[in-house]
């Protein structure tokens, strides 16, 4: 699979629950992911290429299931990538899109406290 382009929001190595006081610039690329995924389409379209049977599909293929026509699911599939939740592989004339699963699970780190994070990771 090869990334197009570099996501311009990562998220913060630090979270806001970790205990100690986030950077400012840590802070706004946490809100940035989140503001990415705080709209219903984009969380769909989410839901929908990870249910995929290859776990990827293509505008063509999300549009219908999202009711919604092919520029807003391209500029909703462009905000998710360039937040890095997704990644955009180019077949032909064709864009394919998978999840990161890295960056979904670095979000869920990232909202959950240490301590829940230690009892998750032990059972």
């Amino acid at each position: 699979m090869h990334d197009v382009g570099t996501p311009r929001t990562a998220a913060p190595v630090v979270s806001p629950l970790a205990g100690e006081p986030i950077k400012r610039a840590d802070a706004q690329r946490l809100a940035g992911v989140l503001k990415a995924v705080a709209d219903p389409a984009r969380l769909r379209l989410l839901s929908l290429i990870q249910s995929a049977p290859e776990g990827e599909a293509s505008v063509s293929d999300l549009t219908a299931p999202l009711g919604l026509s092919q520029p807003t699911v391209s500029h909703h599939l462009r905000i998710l990538t360039e937040a890095g939740l997704i990644e955009r592989e180019k077949r032909g004339v064709w864009a394919y899109y998978r999840l990161v699963p890295s960056a979904l699970a670095a979000i869920a780190d990232m909202l959950t406290p240490p301590r829940k994070r230690a009892t998750r990771k032990a059972r």
